[in-house]
């Protein structure tokens, strides 16, 4: 890559905070860690907000705070917002038919409000339908096709996340169809258990099966993070990091922040012989707004 765009993912819906006391939960908190990364040389903040005991929250107010928060010190940095809240279907004991207790399966318009009141220049659309942990998330053609309707039309870009050879079969079927627009922005989520394993082998097969010109960003989770990161880059891709993804430099080390993931991650392109991306350069890159 002439240049490598990092995106910083802040702080997820799955990390847990009793697991590192300083994973950012408050809209306060996330909005601190993202400016910190971006600081530290995140040209894109991917972003989930939480409820105050650390729950995920699809609450449009939490979205608006956080967002106020971050645009109020930086105007350059490219939010990139999620969409995957409210696609969890947990089948019930008695009759699998009725929704278990967590389920939080919405319709396609519910899921993407916030993004038609904050448009932001990029937000996440999962391809997925899969096992995960004891639940099912369910991203249909029909309804990634709704959501992706309502996205286009409010100006905002999607970037595909793809969790398995299926999904990226799904994005050409839709880039075909006229459904997606190209070149498109895509994901390899390696390291969710049922979908791509987190290894070199796995990224390599992924990297090709994408449309020839797929502007991609590639990485794992938990231990596998920096390995993947280093992978994806060799392989040409953007890379991502960020308390979402791992909450440990180590097996005993506990991250202290967003922006420490960064820097590590910044000093292993450069090691790698690649520049980082200001998140001025990334717009021209993805040919965003300036």
């Amino acid at each position: 890559m002439a240049e490598t765009i990092i995106t910083c993912a802040v702080t997820g819906s799955l990390t847990r905070p009793q697991d590192n006391p300083n994973l950012p939960v408050t809209p306060e908190e996330i909005a601190n860690s993202a400016l910190e990364a971006a600081d530290a040389g995140a040209a894109i903040l991917h972003l989930h907000v939480r409820h105050a005991d650390g729950r995920p929250s699809m609450e449009l107010d939490h979205y608006r705070e956080m967002v106020r928060l971050i645009r109020r010190k930086n105007n350059e940095v490219i939010l990139n917002i999620t969409t995957g809240p409210g696609g969890r279907f947990q089948p019930g004991d008695e009759d699998p038919k009725i929704a278990g207790p967590r389920t939080n399966f919405v319709t396609a318009d519910r899921r993407v409000e916030h993004i038609v009141d904050l448009k932001p220049e990029i937000c996440t659309l999962d391809l997925n339908t899969m096992t995960f942990g004891s639940e099912i998330v369910i991203n249909t053609p029909p309804y990634v096709k709704r959501m992706s309707e309502i996205i286009y039309d409010n100006g905002v870009r999607p970037e595909f996340e793809l969790f398995d050879s299926g999904d990226i079969n799904l994005l050409r079927d839709f880039l075909d169809a006229g459904v997606f627009r190209g070149p498109p922005l895509a994901s390899l989520v390696l390291g969710v258990k049922y979908g791509f394993a987190a290894n070199s082998e796995t990224m390599f097969y992924a990297r090709n099966l994408l449309p020839r010109d797929t502007i991609w960003t590639g990485f794992g989770i938990g231990r596998m993070a920096f390995p993947m990161l280093a992978q994806a880059y060799v392989l040409g891709g953007h890379v991502r990091i960020g308390m979402e993804d791992t909450i440990k430099l180590s097996r005993t080390e506990l991250v202290k922040s967003n922006a420490e993931l960064v820097e590590r991650a910044a000093s292993i392109v450069r090691l790698l012989g690649g520049t980082v991306a200001s998140g001025g350069r990334a717009r021209q890159l993805l040919k965003l707004a300036q």
